[in-house]
C-alpha cells in the first residue's frame, strides 16, 4: 500500500539527487538560501539577482521548491525577474520548531513574510500560488498588501466545499503507513484533512484582497474541482480580477500552460486596470472579469 502511495504522487517529488544532475550541465545554476530565526528555517532556491522585481514561487501538496524548476530554468524569466521559489514549513529543509507539520494556512503565510526581505529591487512582488499553495499565497497577500505587486493562483485549491478526497487517502493516515512514506507525503495528508476547515477560516479575507488577481483553472483537473473558480469569482472583490478556465487542462498548469505564465509575467498584459473579456471556446480557454 505505501509503494501504491508513493506511485501515485510521485510525480510532485523531487530527490536531492534529480535536482543534482538537473543542474550539472547547466550554465546558471540557483543559490540555496537559508531564513533562520528562533523558532523558523526557511529553505529557498533564488534565480537571478535580488535587485530585479521578485518573482515568489509557492508550492501545493505534496511538493517543493523544485516543483517549479522549468519555470526557474527560463532565461527569459531570469533575465526579468528575481525567482524565488520556497519550500513551506513542513516540506523539503523548512521547519517551524516544535511542530512537526503545519496545517494552519495562517501559520504558512506568516511564515513566507522573511522572504519579502530579499527583494531589493524596490519593486513590489508577484506571488504566484499552485494547487494547496494558492490559499496560502492569497492569505501571504493579504497579510502585506503594500509589497505585492499581483497575486496569480494556479489551480487553486480554494472552495471549503470542494475538497477532493480520494480512495487512498484514508490509508495515509495510518500510522503504519506513514512510517513507510516520505516526510512530504505525510505533510501533505494532515494539511488535507485540516484544509476545508481552514478554507472556511480564510472566508473573510478573500474580500480584502485588492491587488490585481488572476485565477487559472482547468477543465480536467482531477485535484482541484474546477468549480474553484466560481467559488473565485463570488468571493475575490478586488476590481482587477480576471480568471482564465482552461477547458482542456489538467492540475499541473505551470507545466501544461508554461508558454502561457511566461508571456503572462513578462507582458504583465492581463493586469490592465480596464480588462475585456474573451472566450475562445472549448479548444482553449476563457478569459473573463
Amino acid at each position: 500500500m505505501s509503494a501504491l502511495l508513493s506511485s501515485c504522487f510521485s510525480r510532485y517529488i523531487i530527490s536531492a539527487k534529480e535536482v543534482r544532475k538537473h543542474y550539472a550541465d547547466k550554465k546558471v545554476k540557483p543559490r540555496e538560501i537559508f531564513l533562520r530565526n528562533d523558532t523558523l528555517s526557511l529553505s529557498l532556491a533564488s534565480m537571478g539577482p535580488d535587485t530585479l522585481p521578485m518573482l515568489l514561487l509557492i508550492h501545493g501538496a505534496p511538493g517543493s521548491l523544485w516543483g517549479y524548476m522549468n519555470l526557474m530554468d527560463d532565461e527569459d524569466l531570469q533575465k526579468h525577474f528575481h525567482i524565488v521559489s520556497v519550500d513551506r514549513v513542513g516540506y523539503g529543509k523548512s521547519r517551524l520548531k516544535k511542530k512537526r507539520y503545519v496545517t494552519s494556512i495562517a501559520t504558512q503565510a506568516n511564515a513566507l513574510l522573511p522572504v519579502f526581505s530579499l527583494n531589493k529591487s524596490g519593486q513590489k512582488v508577484i506571488v504566484l500560488g499552485r494547487s494547496y499553495g494558492a490559499p496560502i499565497a492569497a492569505k501571504l497577500t493579504s497579510l502585506a498588501p503594500e509589497q505585492v505587486k499581483e497575486l496569480i493562483m494556479v489551480s487553486p485549491v480554494i472552495d471549503p466545499e470542494k475538497e477532493r478526497f480520494f480512495w487512498f487517502s484514508k490509508w495515509g493516515r495510518m500510522s503504519f503507513i506513514q512510517l513507510f512514506l516520505p516526510r512530504a507525503f505525510n505533510a501533505a495528508t494532515a494539511e488535507k484533512y485540516s484544509h476545508a476547515d481552514e478554507l472556511r477560516k480564510l472566508l473573510p479575507v478573500w474580500e480584502k484582497i485588492h491587488v490585481p488577481t488572476t485565477v487559472i483553472q482547468g477543465g480536467n483537473d482531477w485535484i482541484a474541482d474546477p468549480a474553484n473558480i466560481d467559488f473565485a469569482k463570488k468571493h475575490i472583490k478586488s476590481k482587477r480580477a480576471q480568471y482564465i478556465f482552461l477547458y482542456n487542462a489538467g492540475h499541473m498548469i505551470t507545466f501544461s500552460h508554461a508558454s502561457m505564465i511566461k508571456e503572462m509575467l513578462l507582458k504583465s498584459r492581463l493586469f490592465q486596470d480596464k480588462i475585456t473579456a474573451l472566450d475562445v471556446g472549448p479548444s482553449g480557454g476563457e478569459i473573463g472579469n
